[in-house]
């Protein structure tokens, strides 16, 4: 009782400047919400039972031969989901650090490097790029696009002297994932000996990817979306060309090196006090990506996908990705009219339903709202995700259609094998949605 006593006094003491009239009712605890709180960002995602127990694990002993079996154990599962067979390097780091990791490795001052304006987070990670004394030739985006191909061979032919191409995968920004195989074989097309590097934060196990097979050099990971852990854990997955880079490579590094930690891992240790309760929640997260099947996972993220858009086309809105070549399976970015600032719209959500949807960022502050749908996610979690888009959307006057839910139910009602069977049905409850005035 006394646990759930102190629970209750700190959100008392959290919220009492603004009580939440829907959600805090209760005479028992007048402040506390009500229910399960849905987390319906793209990242970080909500983390299983199953992992909170097992982070919930006494701390062992980091140099001990209980901890080496569990190095051992992440070290080969991380492998797995990478689709290496490769070295992949887990810091304790954010997705950030994982970045600069990637780029101290294998590259020195003044080199240069091609980056793609797709969104925020490719912005971003040319900006430190910038900062790290590297040269960035910057190809301008619309942020509704993802890397093209054609761009990238007419960049390498043109300047032979680029050491690396630095391409975000998914952008959590946006929901548009660019066409890796495509870009790899655009590099190799054009001659070019640059480096291919890999952003994964937002696409590592929910989106299908293999770093090996695809000629990656560096994959850049995190702990907190598809690994479905908080955030802590940073990757990088290595390609033997990448390691012989970082052999000449002359930026500074010193904690992000990977040659210590690689040499530790051969006994499944780390140069330096590792994350351990962190490394048992890794340990479950990549058994139940395994006892799922990655295929399966990649294909239940695209159905949710798929259901997600069928409900945005259904209320009359407009999915910020331009191309569905590259669509994302891990979120959906939905464009609101000029008019309506989607930051009040999530508002809204936020606080009659308890739901938090992702920002717009960057540039697209205010003009869109992102659901997240990776990671530990099903079928009725969706359904009532786009319930509380759809009742959100009429109470804050956006002009849009009801029946989102209902196109997006025609597509989950069928088994994942007949979803194809399926589309006329979807078309038809969007057709009846269409066929509504709007709010």
């Amino acid at each position: 009782m006394a646990r759930v006593r102190v629970v209750a006094h700190a959100a008392r003491h959290l919220t009492t400047e603004r009580p939440n009239k829907f959600l805090h009712g209760s005479n028992v605890y007048p402040f506390e919400a009500v229910g399960r709180h849905f987390l319906q960002i793209p990242g970080p995602t909500n983390v299983p039972d199953r992992v909170l127990r097992a982070i919930d694990n006494p701390t062992i002993d980091h140099r001990g031969p209980q901890f080496a079996a569990l190095g051992h154990e992440v070290l080969d599962g991380c492998r797995h989901v990478f689709r290496t067979d490769g070295p992949v390097v887990i810091y304790p780091s954010s997705g950030t650090g994982a970045w600069e990791a990637a780029l101290v490795n294998t590259l020195s001052p003044g080199d240069r490097v091609l980056a793609f304006e797709t969104g925020h987070f490719a912005t971003l990670w040319r900006a430190m790029a910038e900062r790290l004394g590297l040269e960035v030739d910057w190809v301008e985006g619309d942020w509704r696009h993802g890397v093209d191909p054609d761009k990238v061979a007419a960049v390498l032919r043109s300047d032979p002297s680029i050491a690396a191409v630095m391409v975000v995968h998914n952008e959590t920004s946006t929901g548009v994932t660019s066409r890796v195989p495509e870009i790899r074989e655009a590099i190799d097309a054009a001659g070019s000996d640059a480096l291919l590097l890999v952003d994964t934060i937002s696409s590592l196990g929910s989106i299908d990817y293999r770093h090996d097979e695809w000629g990656v050099d560096v994959t850049v990971g995190c702990s907190q979306k598809g690994l479905m852990l908080p955030a802590g854990l940073g990757f990088n997955a290595v390609s033997e060309k990448a390691l012989a880079a970082s052999e000449r490579a002359r930026l500074p590094r010193s904690y992000w090196d990977w040659k210590p930690i690689i040499e530790a891992n051969q006994a499944g240790f780390w140069p330096y006090t590792s994350a351990t309760n962190l490394l048992y929640g890794l340990r479950e997260a990549l058994a139940m990506l395994r006892e799922e099947g990655l295929p399966a996972v990649f294909a239940r993220h695209r159905r949710h996908a798929a259901a997600t858009r069928c409900a945005v086309e259904a209320w009359g809105l407009e999915v910020l990705c331009a191309d569905p070549r590259e669509h994302s399976a891990a979120l959906t970015a939905v464009l609101l009219p000029e008019s309506h600032d989607a930051d009040e719209l999530r508002r809204v959500i936020l606080e009659r339903f308890d739901m938090s949807l992702g920002a717009g960022l960057g540039k697209l502050r205010g003009r869109v709202f992102r659901i997240g749908h990776l990671g530990a996610f099903n079928d009725l979690m969706l359904a009532g995700t786009l319930c509380g888009v759809e009742m959100g959307l009429q109470i804050a006057g956006v002009p849009a259609r009801r029946g989102g839910v209902d196109a997006a139910l025609a597509l989950l009602e069928a088994e994942p094998a007949d979803e194809e069977p399926a589309r006329p049905a979807v078309a038809e409850r969007i057709r009846r949605a269409a066929a509504e005035p709007a709010a």
